[in-house]
């Protein structure tokens, strides 16, 4: 039916371009002490990353932490680095993320992806989608749970970038989608297909998620039970495959108390109890990392093995993936719904 108060020759959608925000944590921009110490930097000074009154601790981070860390990650980064890129590997695969979902998003939606933390920057892809005509956005940021310290993160920062901005785009932002049913059969089609190349079965399944301080949980955030909750649904996707996966988490640093049980502790008490052969994913990643790459396929395999563990394999992340692809199209074009 024709709309008596728009010009037949007016079109159907007056408004501008949508645009689509992909927004991973970041990474350094080289393997070195240098680059690997302005990531850091930039990291461990976001208040929702460290909730911690920056007069106590800046001299901390400046101090110690600064000194010795990035030399410690530098050698970590260059165990994974792609060289031939002279990228890391997240860089890689999130342009190639990017990549996947504009061609699947064809004219519906102009892609672009950027690092919270390090290149590329937030704000120039922001002045990328403006200048492309965009004047409705999606913010994606790429993490399956939510958590201030990693969604709520990127939030501020795009805000922080609008607020400079006269001329404002509409805005929508992507929920937690640990539950979406697209996400959760793209994880057990990757189980499925880890377990399908292997000539021995695993005594256990581990979904390995990145920890917070315990002190987040009790205040409110709900990124622990999001996981928790990510694992039983698998494990009901999984059927009988799924017999023996449990929850855990990884990447703590420091003395406080992080949400448990602690990955690299389980391995051990599970080599302990005679456990030979175990599978592990990253159910909190969608793309593989130096937190994946280095901390558990290389970092936690020689615990384990150590450990008198005998077999051991990790199941990658969705990365750009026909699986992962499809997942991010998905999640888009329901966020999109009435944009697009």
């Amino acid at each position: 039916m024709t709309d008596p108060l728009r010009p037949a020759d007016h079109p159907a959608n007056p408004q501008g371009k949508v645009g689509v925000l992909l927004v991973h944590l970041g990474t350094p921009d080289a393997p070195t002490y240098g680059a690997v110490r302005r990531y850091l930097a930039e990291f461990l000074s976001d208040p929702r990353v460290v909730e911690m009154p920056k007069p106590l601790w800046l001299p901390v981070l400046y101090g110690p932490i600064l000194t010795f860390r990035p030399a410690r990650s530098a050698r970590a980064y260059a165990k994974v680095w792609n060289r031939e890129a002279d990228e890391s590997p997240l860089r890689t695969i999130s342009r190639a993320q990017a990549e996947g979902l504009a061609a699947a998003m064809g004219d519906d939606a102009h892609v672009v992806w950027a690092a919270r933390y390090g290149n590329p920057s937030m704000e120039g892809a922001f002045e990328e989608l403006k200048a492309k005509g965009c004047d409705r956005i999606l913010i994606f940021a790429l993490y399956p749970q939510y958590s201030a310290t990693t969604v709520a993160s990127v939030h501020d920062e795009a805000f922080r970038i609008l607020k400079k901005m006269r001329w404002q785009p509409a805005i929508r932002t992507m929920p937690a989608f640990h539950d979406h049913a697209h996400y959760i059969g793209g994880l057990k089609a990757s189980v499925e297909t880890a377990l399908a190349g292997l000539d021995w079965q695993p005594e256990a399944i581990l979904a390995s998620y990145h920890s917070i301080p315990k002190a987040y949980w009790d205040k409110g955030d709900p990124y622990p039970c999001q996981c928790f909750k990510t694992t039983r649904l698998l494990k009901e996707a999984l059927g009988a495959k799924g017999e023996g996966l449990i929850s855990t988490f990884q990447s703590r640093v420091g003395p406080t108390e992080w949400v448990g049980p602690y990955t690299d502790r389980k391995v051990e008490e599970l080599a302990a109890r005679g456990v030979k052969r175990i599978l592990v994913l990253a159910p909190a990643f969608l793309a593989d990392c130096l937190e994946t790459l280095e901390e558990i396929n290389m970092e936690l395999r020689h615990t384990f093995l150590s450990a008198g563990g005998e077999k051991f394999d990790y199941v990658p992340c969705l990365n750009a993936d026909p699986a992962g692809i499809s997942l991010l199209e998905t999640l888009t074009r329901e966020e999109l719904a009435g944009w697009i």
